[in-house]
């Protein structure tokens, strides 16, 4: 009997220990529900993650067990962040300033809903609006989301005014509920669409990779959160660069090289055929349109252009 209980509470201290391990090597990280969410699940996944999650879920699924993923508001997540119940998180810059929260800011993440523009809250008001100024909201009332920052940014310009907390829908508030707005907006096509126009700009905002300060000085939670920021980066900057192979004839290659704005100096392979030698570099995508056809007149032949994963300086 005593040698069953000493192995029943071998059996037991070692699934403690396993337990208690697996709980320390599982990094809890925040991922923002809504209008992000959708670019976020992509760049993960260019990035090496593939996240999962149903239309109701709020606990995404990875193929990565050290990661214990949540789906929360992208406001909430640096308030989370910050007191511990996330390790990590992505969250818009201006959400951070708004909660003024305490966090280790591990890099800036440059993407967006539709584009790699950064998003604006504005000031926005109705097309007859005789508001032109920020100095033309004294005395009136201001709808946002964005109450923080909004109520310190008009005492910055020495304006009282009445902000008052948006629950959604703020365009269609103004001139009826209110006399302006501050709102986000990427494109500005939303405002349009209510017949508002912009005024003023309070504050750009790309997203953010944040971490616990707590978390930040665990070894083993930090190599995982610069592992994160050093894969979403490179997945970032690939999206606006592709590959270029090409052959061409060692006596055209000087000509050729002094075409090619690279990253470093271009791969230069020794083909079979005597006299030829093959060329792989990186370059900008916005300039391939220009590039492809000058590097045919310095004489390249099977010029390919290939997409990129991931670039790490």
């Amino acid at each position: 009997m005593a040698v069953a209980e000493e192995a029943i509470d071998a059996r037991l201290k070692d699934e403690r220990e396993i337990m208690a391990k697996t709980k320390q090597n599982t990094l809890r990280f925040g991922l923002p529900k809504g209008s992000l969410q959708e670019s976020t699940f992509a760049l993960m996944a260019k990035a090496g993650w593939k996240v999962i999650t149903g239309s109701r879920s709020y606990v995404p699924r990875s193929d990565d067990a050290e990661l214990e993923l949540r789906l929360i508001r992208a406001q909430e997540i640096s308030r989370y962040v910050e007191h511990g119940y996330l390790d990590a998180g992505i969250t818009g810059a201006d959400w951070v300033a708004e909660n003024d929260s305490d966090v280790k800011d591990v890099c800036e993440l440059a993407y967006n809903k539709q584009s790699t523009s950064p998003a604006r809250w504005v000031l926005a008001v109705p097309n007859d609006s005789p508001i032109k100024s920020v100095k033309d909201l004294q005395g009136k009332r201001v709808a946002t989301e964005l109450v923080g920052m909004t109520k310190r940014w008009l005492k910055k310009h020495g304006v009282t005014a009445e902000v008052e907390f948006s629950w959604g829908a703020t365009e269609v508030k103004a001139p009826e509920l209110v006399d302006a707005i501050v709102e986000l907006t990427e494109t500005g096509s939303s405002l349009k669409a209510n017949n508002l126009r912009i005024v003023d700009t309070l504050v750009t905002s790309f997203p953010q990779l944040i971490a616990n300060k707590a978390a930040w000085t665990d070894p083993w939670k930090r190599r995982k959160i610069d592992t994160l920021a050093l894969m979403l980066r490179g997945a970032l900057v690939a999206g606006e660069k592709v590959g270029l192979k090409m052959n061409v004839q060692r006596k055209k290659l000087d000509s050729l090289l002094r075409q090619l704005p690279a990253l470093r100096d271009p791969t230069i392979s020794q083909l079979s055929q005597e006299g030829w030698v093959a060329v792989e570099t990186i370059i900008d995508e916005r300039i391939v349109r220009e590039i492809i056809p000058a590097l045919k007149d310095a004489g390249a032949e099977g010029i390919i252009e290939y997409p990129l994963n991931k670039v790490i300086y």
